[in-house]
Protein backbone atom coordinates (compact mmCIF):
# COMPACT_ATOMS: atom_id res chain seq x y z
CA UNK A 1 0.00 0.00 0.00
CA UNK A 2 1.57 3.14 -1.06
CA UNK A 3 2.30 5.97 1.83
CA UNK A 4 0.35 8.21 0.60
CA UNK A 5 -3.25 6.08 1.50
CA UNK A 6 -2.68 6.39 5.00
CA UNK A 7 -2.62 10.42 4.58
CA UNK A 8 -4.44 12.37 6.39
CA UNK A 9 -7.03 13.56 3.19
CA UNK A 10 -7.25 17.33 2.88
CA UNK A 11 -10.07 19.70 1.58
CA UNK A 12 -8.56 21.05 -1.57
CA UNK A 13 -9.61 24.14 -3.98
CA UNK A 14 -8.60 27.53 -3.39
CA UNK A 15 -8.41 30.47 -4.64
CA UNK A 16 -5.06 31.31 -6.53
CA UNK A 17 -4.25 34.44 -6.29
CA UNK A 18 -0.64 36.68 -6.67
CA UNK A 19 2.05 36.45 -4.21
CA UNK A 20 3.42 40.01 -4.52
CA UNK A 21 7.20 39.71 -3.14
CA UNK A 22 9.60 42.04 -2.06
CA UNK A 23 11.72 40.99 -4.81
CA UNK A 24 8.76 40.64 -7.02
CA UNK A 25 5.67 38.37 -8.06
CA UNK A 26 5.77 34.80 -7.17
CA UNK A 27 2.48 33.48 -8.70
CA UNK A 28 0.79 30.63 -6.39
CA UNK A 29 0.81 28.08 -8.73
CA UNK A 30 4.21 27.34 -7.29
CA UNK A 31 6.18 27.39 -3.46
CA UNK A 32 9.65 26.71 -3.49
CA UNK A 33 10.58 24.76 -0.31
CA UNK A 34 14.17 24.62 1.01
CA UNK A 35 15.60 21.30 2.39
CA UNK A 36 18.74 19.71 3.04
CA UNK A 37 20.47 16.42 1.26
CA UNK A 38 21.55 13.52 3.07
CA UNK A 39 19.39 14.31 6.14
CA UNK A 40 16.25 11.60 5.88
CA UNK A 41 13.14 12.79 7.49
CA UNK A 42 9.75 11.50 7.56
CA UNK A 43 7.56 14.00 5.30
CA UNK A 44 10.49 13.27 2.40
CA UNK A 45 7.87 10.69 1.49
CA UNK A 46 4.80 13.19 0.81
CA UNK A 47 7.54 15.19 -0.93
CA UNK A 48 8.39 12.26 -3.49
CA UNK A 49 4.69 11.06 -3.79
CA UNK A 50 4.05 14.86 -4.02
CA UNK A 51 1.28 14.72 -1.41
CA UNK A 52 1.99 18.52 -0.47
CA UNK A 53 1.42 19.57 -4.15
CA UNK A 54 -2.05 17.60 -4.20
CA UNK A 55 -2.88 18.69 -0.98
CA UNK A 56 -1.95 22.49 -1.21
CA UNK A 57 -3.40 22.82 -4.82
CA UNK A 58 0.04 24.35 -6.02
CA UNK A 59 3.35 22.82 -7.48
CA UNK A 60 5.99 22.28 -5.07
CA UNK A 61 9.88 23.26 -5.62
CA UNK A 62 12.18 21.32 -3.55
CA UNK A 63 15.45 23.12 -3.62
CA UNK A 64 18.32 21.77 -1.56
CA UNK A 65 20.30 24.19 0.51
CA UNK A 66 23.95 23.56 1.94
CA UNK A 67 23.69 24.97 5.39
CA UNK A 68 20.42 27.45 7.27
CA UNK A 69 21.94 30.29 6.89
CA UNK A 70 21.57 30.13 3.49
CA UNK A 71 18.28 29.08 3.50
CA UNK A 72 17.67 32.28 5.20
CA UNK A 73 18.99 34.04 3.20
CA UNK A 74 17.47 32.66 -0.20
CA UNK A 75 13.61 33.94 2.43
CA UNK A 76 15.30 37.08 2.52
CA UNK A 77 15.62 37.81 -0.86
CA UNK A 78 12.16 36.02 -1.78
CA UNK A 79 13.20 33.02 -3.51
CA UNK A 80 12.00 30.14 -0.80
CA UNK A 81 9.16 30.46 1.18
CA UNK A 82 9.06 27.75 3.66
CA UNK A 83 12.11 26.04 5.10
CA UNK A 84 11.93 22.23 6.06
CA UNK A 85 14.29 21.29 8.77
CA UNK A 86 16.09 24.59 9.18
CA UNK A 87 18.93 24.72 11.69
CA UNK A 88 17.92 26.44 15.19
CA UNK A 89 21.03 28.68 15.22
CA UNK A 90 20.93 30.24 11.74
CA UNK A 91 17.40 31.03 12.48
CA UNK A 92 17.62 32.84 15.97
CA UNK A 93 20.88 34.38 14.38
CA UNK A 94 18.57 35.47 11.48
CA UNK A 95 15.74 36.77 13.66
CA UNK A 96 18.30 38.74 15.60
CA UNK A 97 19.48 40.73 12.88
CA UNK A 98 16.08 41.79 11.40
CA UNK A 99 15.45 38.48 8.41
CA UNK A 100 11.65 38.46 8.20
CA UNK A 101 10.93 35.26 9.46
CA UNK A 102 8.63 33.00 11.81
CA UNK A 103 9.51 29.29 13.30
CA UNK A 104 5.86 27.59 13.27
CA UNK A 105 6.70 24.08 13.59
CA UNK A 106 9.09 21.45 14.84
CA UNK A 107 10.64 19.28 12.05
CA UNK A 108 12.80 16.71 13.85
CA UNK A 109 14.59 16.37 16.85
CA UNK A 110 17.78 14.54 17.51
CA UNK A 111 19.00 15.03 21.03
CA UNK A 112 21.00 11.65 21.33
CA UNK A 113 23.28 13.10 17.97
CA UNK A 114 24.27 16.23 20.09
CA UNK A 115 26.07 15.21 23.60
CA UNK A 116 28.18 15.89 26.46
CA UNK A 117 30.69 12.62 26.96
CA UNK A 118 32.73 12.10 30.66
CA UNK A 119 35.59 10.15 30.04
CA UNK A 120 35.32 6.82 31.62
CA UNK A 121 38.57 7.28 34.45
CA UNK A 122 36.65 10.56 35.25
CA UNK A 123 34.37 8.55 37.98
CA UNK A 124 31.70 11.42 37.29
CA UNK A 125 28.03 10.70 36.58
CA UNK A 126 25.22 12.78 36.74
CA UNK A 127 24.97 11.91 40.52
CA UNK A 128 27.81 13.81 41.43
CA UNK A 129 28.12 16.24 38.60
CA UNK A 130 29.75 19.08 40.87
CA UNK A 131 33.15 17.19 40.42
CA UNK A 132 32.93 18.81 37.31
CA UNK A 133 34.00 22.27 38.78
CA UNK A 134 37.73 22.85 38.46
CA UNK A 135 38.15 20.33 35.30
CA UNK A 136 38.08 21.21 31.49
CA UNK A 137 35.44 20.65 29.37
CA UNK A 138 35.87 20.60 25.41
CA UNK A 139 32.95 22.34 24.17
CA UNK A 140 32.41 24.15 20.46
CA UNK A 141 31.24 27.75 21.64
CA UNK A 142 28.77 29.80 20.56
CA UNK A 143 25.78 27.14 19.78
CA UNK A 144 23.23 24.92 20.75
CA UNK A 145 25.37 22.86 22.16
CA UNK A 146 27.25 25.27 24.41
CA UNK A 147 23.87 26.10 24.86
CA UNK A 148 22.64 22.70 25.91
CA UNK A 149 25.90 22.15 28.34
CA UNK A 150 24.98 24.96 30.33
CA UNK A 151 21.50 24.35 30.67
CA UNK A 152 22.61 20.89 31.78
CA UNK A 153 25.46 21.81 34.11
CA UNK A 154 22.30 24.83 35.82
CA UNK A 155 19.96 21.21 36.04
CA UNK A 156 22.66 19.50 37.83
CA UNK A 157 23.66 22.04 40.24
CA UNK A 158 26.88 22.85 39.08
CA UNK A 159 28.60 26.30 38.71
CA UNK A 160 29.47 26.73 34.80
CA UNK A 161 31.67 29.59 36.02
CA UNK A 162 33.86 27.37 37.89
CA UNK A 163 34.07 24.25 34.89
CA UNK A 164 37.42 25.38 32.86
CA UNK A 165 35.35 25.09 29.15
CA UNK A 166 38.01 25.10 26.62
CA UNK A 167 37.13 26.18 23.04
CA UNK A 168 37.24 22.54 20.66
CA UNK A 169 35.20 22.11 17.46
CA UNK A 170 33.58 18.00 18.54
CA UNK A 171 36.40 16.36 16.17
CA UNK A 172 39.08 18.16 18.29
CA UNK A 173 37.19 17.15 21.65
CA UNK A 174 37.06 13.76 20.62
CA UNK A 175 40.93 13.61 20.73
CA UNK A 176 41.17 15.13 23.82
CA UNK A 177 39.10 12.97 25.38
CA UNK A 178 40.19 10.43 24.36
CA UNK A 179 44.26 11.41 25.25
CA UNK A 180 42.49 11.90 29.08
CA UNK A 181 43.44 15.75 27.99
CA UNK A 182 39.59 16.85 29.28
CA UNK A 183 37.17 14.80 31.99
CA UNK A 184 34.44 15.28 29.23
CA UNK A 185 33.54 16.70 25.93
CA UNK A 186 30.91 18.01 23.85
CA UNK A 187 30.01 17.27 20.39
CA UNK A 188 27.80 16.10 17.40
CA UNK A 189 27.64 13.53 14.80
CA UNK A 190 30.25 11.05 13.57
CA UNK A 191 32.81 12.66 16.44
CA UNK A 192 30.17 12.10 19.06
CA UNK A 193 30.41 8.74 18.02
CA UNK A 194 33.94 8.70 18.70
CA UNK A 195 33.50 10.01 22.02
CA UNK A 196 30.98 6.91 23.69
CA UNK A 197 34.18 5.00 22.48
CA UNK A 198 35.96 6.73 25.76
CA UNK A 199 32.97 7.14 27.96
CA UNK A 200 29.37 7.81 28.60
CA UNK A 201 26.73 10.43 27.86
CA UNK A 202 26.52 12.76 31.56
CA UNK A 203 22.51 12.73 30.73
CA UNK A 204 20.96 11.15 27.71
CA UNK A 205 19.42 12.97 24.77
CA UNK A 206 15.46 11.50 26.47
CA UNK A 207 16.93 13.11 29.82
CA UNK A 208 17.51 16.03 28.71
CA UNK A 209 14.50 16.74 26.84
CA UNK A 210 11.98 15.43 29.60
CA UNK A 211 13.54 18.72 31.44
CA UNK A 212 13.09 20.88 28.21
CA UNK A 213 16.83 20.73 26.62
CA UNK A 214 16.15 19.80 23.03
CA UNK A 215 18.02 19.05 19.68
CA UNK A 216 16.10 20.20 16.89
CA UNK A 217 15.72 21.30 13.61
CA UNK A 218 12.39 23.52 12.77
CA UNK A 219 10.11 24.31 10.21
CA UNK A 220 10.43 28.28 9.03
CA UNK A 221 8.29 30.54 6.85
CA UNK A 222 8.52 34.05 5.40
CA UNK A 223 6.03 35.90 7.46
CA UNK A 224 4.66 37.14 3.93
CA UNK A 225 3.88 33.88 2.81
CA UNK A 226 2.68 33.50 6.43
CA UNK A 227 0.47 36.60 6.80
CA UNK A 228 -0.75 36.39 2.90
CA UNK A 229 -1.30 32.34 2.53
CA UNK A 230 -2.31 31.36 6.11
CA UNK A 231 -4.39 28.23 4.52
CA UNK A 232 -0.93 27.01 2.24
CA UNK A 233 0.94 26.79 5.86
CA UNK A 234 -1.23 25.15 7.44
CA UNK A 235 -1.74 22.48 4.73
CA UNK A 236 1.86 21.91 4.73
CA UNK A 237 1.76 20.94 8.36
CA UNK A 238 -0.50 19.00 8.25
CA UNK A 239 0.47 17.31 5.68
CA UNK A 240 3.51 17.12 7.26
CA UNK A 241 2.30 15.63 10.11
CA UNK A 242 0.07 12.65 8.43
CA UNK A 243 3.60 11.86 7.19
CA UNK A 244 5.26 11.51 10.60
CA UNK A 245 2.08 9.55 11.66
CA UNK A 246 2.47 6.87 8.23
CA UNK A 247 6.30 6.54 9.52
CA UNK A 248 5.80 5.90 12.96
CA UNK A 249 3.15 3.42 11.95
CA UNK A 250 5.42 1.84 9.64
CA UNK A 251 9.03 3.04 9.20
CA UNK A 252 10.05 -0.26 7.00
CA UNK A 253 7.89 1.59 3.62
CA UNK A 254 9.38 4.50 4.20
CA UNK A 255 12.93 3.39 4.27
CA UNK A 256 13.25 3.34 0.52
CA UNK A 257 11.23 6.09 -0.35
CA UNK A 258 13.67 8.46 2.29
CA UNK A 259 16.71 7.53 1.12
CA UNK A 260 16.03 8.02 -2.64
CA UNK A 261 14.66 11.48 -1.38
CA UNK A 262 17.62 12.21 0.48
CA UNK A 263 20.35 11.23 -1.76
CA UNK A 264 21.75 8.05 0.50
CA UNK A 265 21.83 4.37 1.30
CA UNK A 266 19.06 2.52 2.84
CA UNK A 267 21.11 1.37 5.43
CA UNK A 268 22.52 4.48 6.20
CA UNK A 269 19.09 5.79 6.36
CA UNK A 270 17.65 3.39 8.55
CA UNK A 271 20.98 4.47 10.87
CA UNK A 272 20.32 7.99 10.60
CA UNK A 273 16.42 8.08 11.75
CA UNK A 274 17.09 5.59 14.05
CA UNK A 275 18.50 8.34 16.34
CA UNK A 276 15.66 10.58 15.01
CA UNK A 277 12.29 11.89 16.53
CA UNK A 278 9.05 13.65 14.76
CA UNK A 279 7.03 15.08 17.60
CA UNK A 280 3.31 15.23 17.01
CA UNK A 281 1.55 18.54 16.21
CA UNK A 282 -0.13 18.03 20.26
CA UNK A 283 3.18 17.54 21.15
CA UNK A 284 4.56 20.33 19.51
CA UNK A 285 2.35 22.92 21.04
CA UNK A 286 3.21 21.48 24.74
CA UNK A 287 5.26 23.25 27.49
CA UNK A 288 8.59 21.85 26.14
CA UNK A 289 8.41 23.08 22.88
CA UNK A 290 6.16 25.83 21.02
CA UNK A 291 4.39 26.13 24.79
CA UNK A 292 7.44 27.77 25.96
CA UNK A 293 10.23 26.06 26.02
CA UNK A 294 11.73 26.95 22.58
CA UNK A 295 10.60 30.33 23.59
CA UNK A 296 12.87 30.36 26.58
CA UNK A 297 15.96 28.30 24.68
CA UNK A 298 15.37 30.52 21.53
CA UNK A 299 16.37 33.79 24.23
CA UNK A 300 19.20 31.25 25.68
CA UNK A 301 20.72 30.76 22.51
CA UNK A 302 20.72 34.33 21.54
CA UNK A 303 22.96 35.05 24.73
CA UNK A 304 25.12 32.34 24.34
CA UNK A 305 25.97 33.86 21.12
CA UNK A 306 26.67 37.56 21.69
CA UNK A 307 28.78 36.36 24.52
CA UNK A 308 31.04 33.75 22.32
CA UNK A 309 31.23 37.06 19.91
CA UNK A 310 28.78 35.21 17.53
CA UNK A 311 26.05 37.62 17.27
CA UNK A 312 26.06 41.51 18.34
CA UNK A 313 23.29 41.86 20.29
CA UNK A 314 20.44 39.38 20.65
CA UNK A 315 16.85 40.63 21.23
CA UNK A 316 14.72 41.48 24.91
CA UNK A 317 12.19 38.42 23.86
CA UNK A 318 11.60 36.52 20.75
CA UNK A 319 7.83 35.25 21.32
CA UNK A 320 6.78 37.00 18.35
CA UNK A 321 8.96 34.85 16.03
CA UNK A 322 7.26 31.78 17.08
CA UNK A 323 3.75 31.04 16.05
CA UNK A 324 1.95 27.73 16.62
CA UNK A 325 -1.21 28.68 14.94
CA UNK A 326 -0.62 26.25 12.07
CA UNK A 327 -0.19 23.10 13.91
CA UNK A 328 -3.82 21.73 13.98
Amino acid sequence: MSMKTRMTALATGMLLSTLGGIQGALALDEVTVAYFLEWPTANQVAQMEETYDKEMGVKLKWRAFGNGNEMTQAMVSGDVQIAYSQGFVPFVVGVSTGAPLRLVGIAVTYAENDNCVVHKDAGITKANAKDLEGKKVATPIGNVTHYKLLRTLEHLGVDHSKVNLVQMNPPDGAVALARADVAMACGFGGALTRMREYGEPLMTGAEQEAIGINTFDIVTVTNQFAEEHPDLVEKFMVVTEAANVAYKADPDAAYPIVAKASGMDLDTTKSTMANFGFPSAADQKGPNWLGGGVQEMTKGVADVMVSAGGMDAALDDYTAFIDTNFLK
